[in-house]
């Protein structure tokens, strides 16, 4: 039997709208399934603990975008307890995108089926982890700290991002809020020690980020490179220049020609430690973490399998 997590408020209501075409589907296919409905902020994480601590593992399809995501993976109890699909219905979406994982309802569920029925094999992928004041989060995208972890803040409550999300626009509030948000930010001078020995300093950073997939942000490519399943986190670092040619600088990073521009640094490794002048909002996922000085970032590997 395949459990589905469902939130049915992703993207301004639209998580809603495809769990109905699923369920019409399920019940034509003549499948035995439960759901659980996600009602509140870090309600997944509590029924992902619930399903990951029984004797059996579990078939289980999150309906929602990448915050229901995270959510759902750092609730869970015991990684071997879960087999994982997800059924796309979040305005960005990176996750399913980064993996090449169908982006259509209809086909992601029939791709799960038949994983779920043996007919086809299931992958397992690295999950990144970041360590803070002595706690931890995962991350199955990315975390940042700087720019990019300001304008995911400022996404989560952005009534522009609701009303987007309604005209299916909802990718645009996150270029809406990176160039609003550019000028308005502090810069902050940065410290990275990788765990290769490696060590890279700047000032005026704007921002860093643990890519785990090569996009985040609705899209955007950090790390063109970044492989889920290859032990490692792809690194991305921009600053040593002021924030008004950084302005310039974004159409580049957008189309994913950043990698040779002096004010980018990109650096592979199984992880690093971080520290800055100043504390800095961090993300995981685009879900806010905190504000802090010093933080530690690591790959686990291949913990994740997926229905895929």
């Amino acid at each position: 039997m395949i459990t589905f997590v469902v939130n049915c408020s992703s993207a301004s209501g639209q998580g809603g709208k495809v769990w109905t075409r699923v369920k019409d589907i399920m019940k034509k296919e003549k499948e035995p399934y439960r759901v659980y409905y996600t009602e509140y902020k870090g309600h997944a994480a509590k029924i992902a603990a619930h399903l990951s601590r029984g004797e059996e593992d579990h078939p289980v399809v999150l309906l929602g975008g990448d915050g229901t995501i995270n959510e759902f993976i750092n609730g869970i109890h015991d990684f071997h307890k879960i087999r994982l699909g997800v059924i796309p219905a979040g305005s960005g979406n990176d996750f399913v995108n980064g993996l090449g994982l169908p982006a259509s309802p209809e086909k992601a569920l029939e791709a799960i089926l038949r994983c779920s029925r043996g007919e086809r094999g299931t992958m397992h992928i690295d999950l990144g982890r970041i360590d803070f004041d002595g706690k931890h989060r995962y991350f199955a995208i990315s975390s940042g700290m700087g720019l990019d972890a300001i304008v995911c803040k400022r996404a989560l409550d952005s009534k522009l991002k609701k009303l987007l999300n309604i005209l299916h626009l909802g990718k645009l509030v996150y270029l809406v809020l990176t160039v609003s948000s550019l000028f308005s930010m502090e810069t902050s001078r940065i410290g990275i020690l990788f765990r290769d020995g490696l060590r890279k300093r700047t000032g005026k950073m704007i921002f860093f980020a643990a890519m785990n997939l090569p996009a985040e942000g609705g899209g955007v490519p950090m790390a063109p490179r970044a492989c889920a399943d290859d032990g490692r986190l792809s690194f991305c670092l921009a600053g040593g220049v002021p924030k008004w040619k950084t302005f310039f600088l974004l159409p580049f990073l957008a189309l994913a020609r950043h990698e040779k521009l002096k004010c980018f640094y990109m650096h592979d490794s199984a992880g690093c430690r971080v520290r800055t002048n100043v504390p800095v909002v961090i993300h995981a996922d685009g879900e806010y973490v905190g504000t802090f000085r010093e933080v530690t970032y690591r790959c686990i590997p291949g913990v994740l399998e997926l229905l895929a």
